[in-house]
């Protein structure tokens, strides 16, 4: 396992803030020790979490071109067909995935091919489950355009903790399936948008994991 590079400015911080007040604990002690023990305790479990949060576990990428891979760790938490306004104008089968702040919050592209889309949109923070964060939240959208398949749509949208969404992709660049196509900071969702004739895999309540679970699988050839 290593650390997201996404990671290193709020680590040193933490680690700044973390050393100054464990030195000014323990060297101008004004407070009983029993008190600045837990504080010490709590000062390291921050960092042990915060350290935690930006990790980078290996992964298992399973080999199928008909299968649309997990972008993200977390909880099904949607499933329905939609109206997709933003780059398709049609109807798509949409499948949400809720990011915790517990989880791995790295993103990984969930079919491979070439990325025809992207952009970023700025907006609100609402919880990430509420029926409008896909709409009004901060959010990036990016298309990958399958070889065979065509193009599937996913969304990356911040939650109410969330403040920053980092995406690697741009039109016109490769897109490997499995691979880190992004990231976000904190509890956070991922919307991807799948053709209606696609056979969706998982079910609400299922927990899955980026890059390693089958969510769908195509039927047809595009």
């Amino acid at each position: 396992m290593r650390l997201h590079r996404e990671g290193t400015p709020t680590l040193l911080l933490t680690i700044a803030v973390v050393c100054a007040a464990l030195f000014a604990l323990w060297n101008w002690p004004v407070l009983p020790k029993p008190v600045i023990i837990v504080l010490t305790a709590g000062l390291l479990a921050v960092f042990g979490i915060i350290v935690w949060f930006f990790r980078v576990p290996g992964r298992n990428v399973p080999k199928g071109d008909d299968d649309v891979l997990s972008p993200a760790d977390g909880k099904v938490v949607a499933i329905e067909e939609v109206q997709e306004t933003e780059y398709f104008n049609d109807k798509r089968v949409q499948v949400s995935i809720f990011m915790s702040p517990l989880n791995v919050h790295v993103n990984y592209n969930p079919i491979g091919g070439t990325t025809s889309y992207y952009k970023y949109h700025p907006g609100k923070y609402l919880v990430a489950w509420h029926p409008k964060s896909s709409t009004e939240n901060e959010r990036s959208t990016v298309v990958v355009k399958h070889p065979r398949h065509g193009e599937v749509l996913f969304r990356q949208i911040a939650g109410a903790l969330a403040r920053r969404i980092c995406t690697y992709s741009r039109a016109g660049e490769p897109a490997q399936q499995g691979s880190e196509f992004g990231f976000i900071k904190f509890g956070s969702r991922v919307d991807v948008l799948l053709p209606r004739d696609a056979t969706v895999t998982v079910k609400l309540g299922d927990r899955v994991s980026g890059s390693e679970s089958v969510i769908a699988r195509f039927n047809n050839m595009a």
